[in-house]
């Protein structure tokens, strides 16, 4: 299996921040992990400035979202390499239609943070680990399951359950009128039993195996793995919103499983595990869209001296 590396065009994906006198230049490259394959199995490594480096970060982006497009939504990718941290964020095997959370992808995801390291010296730095949406789920699932944990995770918004997914996305189309479901949750009920092999009725521990958290799993094995890692879930439950947008409730969003996660996790013994909730800040670039459910739901500055404090 032959890598090749690709600088990303200057006049489209350089980042230049200026302080006064000061201009730092982010290098920015795209890595591919097998030579002639350019939609999936590569990653855009965003190399901070100037060295020492503080750490480095796996970015993960939401489904059906590229690397490229991550950049448009959100000033966070360049605001962490301009503070020091080497910004990974990957395309698993399935280009953007990567599940994230399935076995598939999470060991690509290791080759993928292998090949970083390899690459680079890291071998002493803090690693973070991110996303948004379902690259939100993937980060969370990857640190339950990674022998070494990283310093600190985060993720926007994400579904974690997926048994409440699925039957969610049944329920919707059970209330859309006839021929006018939604095209989203009928791909994510035939990918989820394709997944998993079956229903939550027929094949509930496969649910309970993708999901990096399960409301109905009394063992909490998943997230037992977690006690000892700071992360952050961010979430805005604007359900006004999403009844008169999208026909949904809170019984269809993802802060649900997400504030019962963070509570288990509390009560399991784990101090550092928060819940951040925000209110009118969702908005979807380049026209400044309404939509809670989004990147600039987080505070990038705040949350980047987060992720420093962590040790």
């Amino acid at each position: 299996m032959r890598r090749t590396i690709l600088t990303i065009s200057i006049l489209s994906f350089l980042v230049t921040f200026c302080n006064g006198q000061v201009a730092d230049k982010i290098k920015i490259e795209k890595v591919y992990l097998e030579e002639g394959d350019s939609t999936k199995n590569y990653y855009v490594l965003l190399s901070p400035p100037r060295l020492p480096w503080k750490g480095y970060i796996a970015l993960v982006p939401g489904f059906g979202e590229t690397a490229e497009a991550v950049l448009t939504q959100t000033e966070l990718p360049e605001k962490l390499a301009l503070n020091g941290i080497l910004t990974v964020i990957p395309t698993f095997q399935d280009g953007v239609l990567s599940f994230g959370v399935d076995s598939l992808s999470q060991r690509t995801f290791t080759t993928m943070l292998k090949d970083v390291r390899s690459k680079h010296t890291l071998s002493d730095q803090r690693f973070y680990v991110g996303g948004f949406s379902i690259g939100g789920s993937c980060a969370i699932k990857y640190a339950e399951n990674s022998i070494e944990k990283p310093s600190a995770v985060f993720a926007i918004d994400p579904p974690l359950d997926f048994e409440r997914f699925y039957n969610s996305a049944k329920r919707d189309i059970r209330l859309s009128r006839a021929g006018n479901a939604n095209p989203e949750n009928l791909y994510m009920i035939d990918r989820l039993e394709k997944e998993t092999g079956g229903t939550p009725a027929t094949h509930l521990s496969g649910y309970y195996q993708l999901s990096p958290y399960s409301y109905s799993d009394t063992t909490q094995n998943a997230i037992k793995k977690l006690i000892h890692v700071p992360i952050r879930i961010y979430a805005e439950p604007d359900i006004n919103w999403w009844i008169k947008e999208r026909g949904a409730d809170l019984t269809g969003i993802n802060v649900t499983e997400c504030s019962a996660m963070i509570n288990e996790l509390n009560r399991l013994g784990n101090a550092t595990a928060t819940l951040i909730t925000t209110q009118d800040r969702g908005f979807r670039k380049p026209h400044n869209v309404r939509h809670p459910h989004s990147w600039s739901i987080v505070d990038d500055d705040e949350l980047i001296k987060w992720l420093l404090q962590q040790e």
